[in-house]
Formats: C-alpha cells, structure tokens, sequence
C-alpha cells in the first residue's frame, strides 16, 4: 500500500479527524490485530473493546462514538465508518489497478476486435471476432471472451471468466474468478422413446451498470432473447441463474443460491444462501429471502419476507414451527384422552 496521511484519508472520505493529523499508513488491519502503520475502522459495537487495545495508528470510527477511555490511535470520524471504510478500499483498488495498462504476451487478440483506451489484457487471455470494449477494462489470466461481446467502461473481468458470444455488460462491472456468463440454458425436449432432443440457447446474457458477479457462478443465455441483469446487482459465489432470468436493479444474492428459467425477480430483493426457486414465477420487490428458503409459486406482494419450505410469509412459518415443536406432547395428550373415552365407554 502507498503511505497515506491521516488528513490525505480524511480528505478523501470526508472525514473529521481527531488525534495526529499527519500519522501515516502504508497496510489495512483488522482492529483486534492491527499493528502500528495500520489502518483500522469500528462500525459494529460488538469489537469496541478492542477500540482501547488496538495497536492501529488510524481508525475510522462512527461521529456517534463516545469514547469510554483514552486511545492512542488517530481517529477519522465519519457519519458510516463501515460505508467510509468500504470507499477507502475501493479507492485502493481502483489505484493498483490504474498501473494495470497494455497486452501481455502470449495473448489471443482478433484482428477484428476493437478496444478502448487504458486497458489491460494479461497473458493467456483470449478475445474473439468482433469483440468492442470500452476503457479502462482489466482482463484477466485464462479469461474468454466470445464473439460480438460487447463490454462498457471500467470493467474488471478475473482470471478464468468465460464470457459467451453475443453477451453485453455495461459499465462499472466486476467478475470474479472462474464465473461464466452466457452458457446453455438447461432446454431439453423430451421424446417418445423416453430420450432427450436438445432445445438450441440463442439468445444472450445482457448485465447492466454496476454490477458485481462473485467467483464460480454461472448465468445461462436465454433459450430467446435475453437473461437480464439490472443495474446495481450484487451476486455472490457458487450461484445457478438460469436462462431468461431477470434480476430486478439493486438485487443482492448470497451464495449457493438456484435461479430456475423464467423466473423474475424484482427489485431490491434480498436471497439468502441456499434459497431457491422453481421456474417461471415472479418475486415482487424488496421481499426478503431467508436463507435455505424454498420458493414454489408468485409472490406479489411487495416488501415481505419468506421463510421456510414451501415458502410463505416468516410471520406464518413461524407459528407453524411453534406448533411442529409441540406435537409430543400434543400426541401425548391425544393418547391420554383416547384411554379416557375408552374407560368411559367401558363403564357406561
């Protein structure tokens, strides 16, 4: 990391400074374990403690934190210290990545591709007919890119992507490593003699701004016209979207999630790890998913949250857990009374 100055950090995520304006960091620490020349932050109350330990030169802190003892370190008071600290970081990033400009060799570039300006393309990658970018794009080690790809301004495609022909990104995108857009959709016809016929994926994938995909995922083109992905999505790793998916804009996904075909997903929705759906159904915006939920039918009202398998409201799933955990003793009343009638049908 390049030496920074608490006022130069201040500056830059318009932060008050309360301490030694000119200490200087050159690494990022967490706050239980950061040494001298290190830049930590406290957002969560959980870790205050270590607030007065902390062997970190600068903290970014929340303006709300009242101190309980004195520190030692340089504090940067913000309005989010967690927002703040995320805007260092990605200032960071973008910096090492500014170094990042021309074509290794051995690379694969065709004569018909057009790049823009202050783009990077590492050893190993590949770039097909046709292809347009626009600036500042990273490409990485061992990364396809199909034909007729058409990729925007400041994207960053890691190591092992596989981007499919005919795909488009916007701008401001990241991909992570090993993830790959635009394969087949899972279409297969079923035939007489119980055998499978191929159904051909012709369509594409079309990823909007501000996008970020996480490691290991795959996004299938539709079977006709486009799987969509909204403006501000944020995917994690390890997640199945399948073809002619739409993801409304601002959508966040967590790991091992499954998206079946034709699902549409609105905005601003929240999918836990391991939730899914079937195909073919509609999620209203801003519904919360919570995690391992199973989705099997429309949910159209806005704004609630699912829970359970089948899905259904949270508040509903879980009255019913209350109920699945008293069912010992329920039958064991349910026999008790049985014995009751039968020994007073005995007697009469």
């Amino acid at each position: 990391m390049v030496s920074f100055t608490a006022q130069q950090i201040a500056l830059l995520i318009q932060g008050k400074i309360e301490g030694e304006a000119t200490a200087v960091v050159k690494q990022f620490g967490k706050i239980e374990s950061a040494m001298p020349g290190e830049i930590s932050f406290l957002a969560n109350p959980k870790y205050e403690d270590f607030l007065y330990t902390t062997k970190a030169s600068v903290i970014i802190v929340n303006e709300s934190l009242v101190l309980k003892k004195k520190i030692t370190a340089t504090l940067i008071r913000v309005p989010d210290a967690y927002a703040a600290f995320a805007t260092l970081l990605t200032k960071y990033q973008e910096m090492k990545n500014e170094n990042l400009v021309g074509i290794q060799s051995p690379s694969f570039i065709a004569s018909t591709a057009k790049l823009g300006e202050q783009n990077f393309v590492a050893a190993f990658a590949y770039i097909g007919e046709n292809v347009k970018t626009g600036n500042n794009v990273k490409i990485f080690p061992n990364a396809v890119i199909g034909e007729n790809v058409s990729i925007g301004n400041n994207v960053t495609i890691h190591a092992g992507v596989i981007i499919y022909s005919d795909c488009v990104l916007g701008n401001n995108i990241t991909i992570h490593a090993g993830s790959i857009i635009g394969s087949d959709g899972f279409g297969f016809a079923p035939n007489a003699d119980g055998s499978y016929q191929k159904i051909p994926q012709l369509g594409n994938v079309i990823i909007e701004d501000d996008v970020e995909i996480g490691s290991n995922t795959t996004i299938d083109r539709a079977t006709i016209g486009s799987t969509i992905i909204k403006k501000g999505v944020k995917i994690d790793n390890l997640i199945q979207i399948a073809h002619n998916v739409e993801i409304g804009e601002n959508t966040v996904i967590a790991a091992q999630v499954g998206i079946s075909g034709s699902t549409k997903i609105g905005k601003g929705v929240m999918m836990g790890g391991q939730s899914g759906t079937i195909g073919h159904i509609v999620i209203a915006d801003g519904i919360k998913i919570a995690a391992r939920t199973g989705i099997t039918k429309d949910f159209k009202e806005a704004g609630i949250t699912l829970s359970g398998y089948p899905a259904r409201e949270q508040s509903a799933f879980l009255r019913a857990q209350v109920a699945q955990k008293n069912l010992p003793a329920l039958e064991k009343r349910v026999k008790e009374l049985e014995i009751m009638v039968q020994q007073l049908s005995q007697k009469g």
